[in-house]
């Protein structure tokens, strides 16, 4: 792995970011009936944006639709208020999908291939 690919990576993922934010303000405005210039990080779902507790419950099933790997619990519906917490949710969740790719991918690998006899460094003796 090179340094520009390090760049790219990093850039990679804070476009992904973006577009997960953008997402996710889109569908809670389309959801409430609010505007978007509305669904900013420290609005609150029911003081800002007027949703009760089945609101807020029926948009947080919408996500799991829209966000694969994001699971969302009634106690997690409790404590998300905040736009900023739903956001910060989805974002852990996507993590976790990466790192539980990334543990696949490695189990595919393991254990190592043995070598075959003659191959590789010889044998110290």
């Amino acid at each position: 792995m090179t340094i520009s690919d390090l760049v790219l990576s990093k850039q990679t993922e804070a476009i992904s970011a973006a577009s997960v934010i953008t997402d996710v303000r889109t569908l809670i405005a389309s959801h409430l009936g609010v505007s978007v210039g509305r669904v900013t990080d420290e609005a609150h779902f029911t003081k800002d944006l007027g949703a009760d507790w089945l609101d807020r419950l029926d948009l947080m099933m919408a996500v799991e639709d829209q966000f694969a790997g994001v699971e969302i619990t009634d106690a997690d519906v409790d404590r998300i208020e905040l736009v900023g917490d739903l956001i910060r949710h989805i974002e852990r969740g996507k993590q976790g999908d990466l790192l539980r790719a990334e543990l696949t991918a490695r189990k595919a690998h393991w254990p190592p291939k043995p070598r075959s006899p003659g191959v590789g460094p010889p044998e110290m003796t």
